[in-house]
């Protein structure tokens, strides 16, 4: 389906849009003027990662073209917990914890909206931590049902398998809905973007803003991202992976996206960059190992928009220098040892691996040698007595784990 609205073609070709709520009337009002339409986040940690990287993405191209981009923190429903998605209660943090949190994501935001021209970055505790709950019930509990809300797959796939849903959870829907609500009043957002896990909510602000505000609202929700065995993007054996710096390195980041699977790098390209449509379809005619430059491009992209131009550069070059050559860049995680340590087996490579940070157990160490993942000097390791003592009269010993991670260990 072709839009008249900029924006709306955009996501439509680039693939963000799985559901919408009336997106033909929306494009009417979008290719006529200027709209405002929010996402929110929840801040349950010091960092976002790469699964609010979609709607990261959302919100820069309704920057792009002109529109209000609002990123809602949800400073107030942070205290509650959104029951979408999860199979247990989350755990509730703390008001310092969770101001600590936002300080730490706002700087994440700039990096795909302009703040300095009319992007915003809203607290919903401004508003939710005033409400008075009689008052909110009767005017605004009223309005949704319960009916509706048990059909809504965020809640009905948690009853469905028995497993326990709050009062406080349920609380989450009526409070996600009335932020709509009262960005809408306050801001006239017309709408609201998120993971498809958002569709109930989405849906219950929509009704709101009709029942009480009488004006149109709309909705549009992106597909959950998986590669292409079906497994959720981002989840990896070692955890999450972050957006902020101090969570994992740029490096790390990079080598993520270097390594995708062949099949996920266009989709990848046209979600998480900002290429133009044309360059991204010259790039899916690549075959066999010639998709290997349009990985390195997407890791470079990517990283540019996540980490700045800097990052990305010192990124690639280390890359290059360290899986492309046999080069040592200095700038690689590194420890230092001495040598009689090495030669006496009080230093193992189980120590080195765990000190450098490269693997998060030394029984994960154990099986990665089993199986072939681990080469130091660009040699598979292989010794059952997990001993550095053959590589002791290097001045430095370079630790390989799997395609991605490495590191240095100096010899003194």
């Amino acid at each position: 389906m072709k839009f008249k609205s900029e924006f709306l073609n955009e996501i439509t070709e680039r693939g963000f849009v799985y559901q919408n709520i009336d997106i033909e009337n929306l494009d009417k009002i979008a290719s006529k003027g200027k709209i405002a339409g929010y996402i929110g986040f929840d801040i349950t940690s010091d960092s976002l990662h790469i699964g609010s990287l979609i709607q990261l993405m959302l919100l820069h191209w309704l920057d792009f073209y002109d529109h209000q981009a609002i990123a809602l923190v949800g400073g107030g429903t942070t205290l509650i917990g959104d029951p979408s998605g999860k199979d247990q209660t989350r755990k509730i943090l703390s008001k310092n914890d969770i101001d600590k949190n936002i300080s730490n994501i706002e700087k994440t935001f700039s990096r795909f909206i302009n703040l300095e021209k009319n992007a915003l970055i809203i607290n919903n505790y401004d508003w939710l931590s005033n409400l008075n709950y009689i008052h909110f019930l009767r005017e605004f509990g009223s309005k949704i049902t319960l009916n509706k809300m048990l059909t809504f797959d965020s809640v009905k796939s948690r009853l469905d398998r028995e497993q326990p849903l709050s009062i406080l959870e349920f609380n989450y829907m009526l409070l996600q809905a009335y932020d709509f609500f009262y960005l809408n009043k306050n801001y006239n957002c017309i709408l609201q973007m998120g993971g498809s896990d958002q569709w109930g909510n989405i849906l219950s602000g929509v009704d709101l803003i009709k029942k009480i505000n009488k004006k149109d609202a709309f909705g549009i929700t992106s597909p959950l991202i998986t590669n292409s065995d079906g497994s959720k993007m981002g989840k990896t054996a070692d955890g999450a992976i972050w957006l902020n710096k101090d969570k994992i390195s740029s490096l790390d980041f990079f080598q993520f996206w270097r390594n995708i699977n062949d099949k996920d790098v266009i989709k990848f390209l046209n979600l998480f960059t900002i290429l133009p449509l044309k360059e991204i379809n010259k790039l899916s005619k690549l075959k066999d190992k010639e998709i290997n430059e349009a990985k390195k491009i997407l890791a470079y992209e990517v990283t540019k928009i996540v980490r700045g131009k800097v990052d990305a550069d010192e990124a690639m070059e280390i890359a290059e220098n360290t899986f492309g050559s046999n080069i040592v860049d200095k700038r690689l995680p590194n420890i230092s040892e001495k040598k009689s340590n090495l030669k006496n087996d009080n230093f193992l490579i189980l120590d080195a691996i765990e000190k450098l940070n490269l693997v998060k157990s030394r029984s994960e160490i154990k099986r990665l040698i089993k199986s072939n993942g681990i080469k130091v000097n660009d040699k598979l390791y292989n010794y059952s007595n997990l001993s550095l003592k053959e590589f002791s009269e290097f001045k430095e010993i370079k630790i390989s784990v799997g395609k991605k991670k490495v590191g240095i260990l100096k010899i003194i």
